[in-house]
């Protein structure tokens, strides 16, 4: 029986080095990203690392719900028909946007790295969980240390500053994926969060120059705060690829759950606002609100 796994945002950056891993490992992979001709350049990457396993390209846009719900239900139908597993799903979408924006009335950061992520897992849980043993891996980030954590509704009070909005969605995310991780146990079906600590991708190029993404606060200090960002972004992606594919194939994780992997490919304890089950069970409900798995 063979390993399949599906990258999304898989067409560069992070999210290729991670198909490229878990192909070297012997995955046939699946990548998802909009862009056509960089989803058959990855392709041809895929194939000329594990050549008896070729990969595939499907293309969404993962900004949009209803994309999400469509790439769903194309990847269950598949695996139905063709008997095979998914054995893993890697979530590395994410997005940071330097001013505010919505997608179908919601703030742009909560749906691309929450709400698009959250929905894509939930609509696949029943072909992960008839898979079984099977992974989930879900890419956070350390900007969950700046971020507001009230989620009573999906944009936070206050002036928008898109490096905070981004780490509050990955903390809605992180929070997210602890939970289902308690959800899931016994099923046979492992939930990962997987830190990449950073690396030059189209995300961070540029974006994270201009002290408008950033709290009045912070951008009194944005000479060292730019100098932060510089360092933490100067990385290869194939090094900050390593801890997803680790969650992915390690196998000192089988039968473990609920952990995460830092940076540096090895577990680490948790930001601990992303385990008070108050934060979950907010965030279950504004995914339960923005983003319901059954459509009228």
């Amino acid at each position: 029986m063979r390993k399949t796994a599906v990258v999304t945002a898989g067409t560069a950056g992070i999210g290729l080095e991670t198909a490229l891993g878990l192909a070297a490992d012997g995955f046939s992979v699946t990548v998802v990203g909009r862009n056509a001709d960089r989803g058959a350049r990855a392709v041809d990457r895929i194939n000329a690392t594990n050549p008896a396993q070729p990969g595939r390209f499907l293309s969404a846009d993962l900004a949009s719900l209803d994309e999400v719900r469509a790439l769903a239900d194309r990847i269950a139908s598949d695996h139905a028909a063709s008997g095979e597993p998914l054995t893993v799903l890697v979530n590395n979408v994410g997005a940071m946007f330097p001013e505010r924006r919505t997608l179908d009335g919601v703030e742009a950061s909560f749906v691309v790295n929450h709400l698009s992520p959250y929905l894509l897992t939930e609509l696949l849980l029943p072909t992960l969980t008839a898979g079984a043993p099977s992974r989930i891996v879900n890419v956070t980030s350390s900007a969950v240390k700046v971020a507001k954590r009230v989620f009573d509704a999906a944009e936070p009070p206050g002036g928008y500053y898109g490096f905070h909005w981004y780490g509050r969605a990955k903390l809605a995310n992180l929070a997210y994926t602890l939970d289902l991780a308690t959800r899931l146990d016994g099923t046979g079906v492992s939930v990962f969060a997987a830190d990449p600590g950073g690396a030059a991708t189209d995300m961070t190029n540029g974006t994270l120059t201009d002290p408008k993404i950033v709290s009045p606060p912070l951008r009194l200090l944005w000479p060292l705060v730019r100098r932060t960002f510089e360092r933490s972004t100067s990385g290869p992606a194939s090094v900050a690829a390593r801890p997803s594919i680790v969650a992915a194939t390690d196998d000192a994780l089988t039968g473990r759950t609920g952990i995460v992997i830092g940076a540096q490919a090895c577990p680490v304890a948790p930001f601990r606002a992303a385990t008070d089950p108050r934060v979950a069970e907010a965030v279950r409900r504004l995914g339960e609100r923005h983003a319901p798995l059954a459509t009228a």
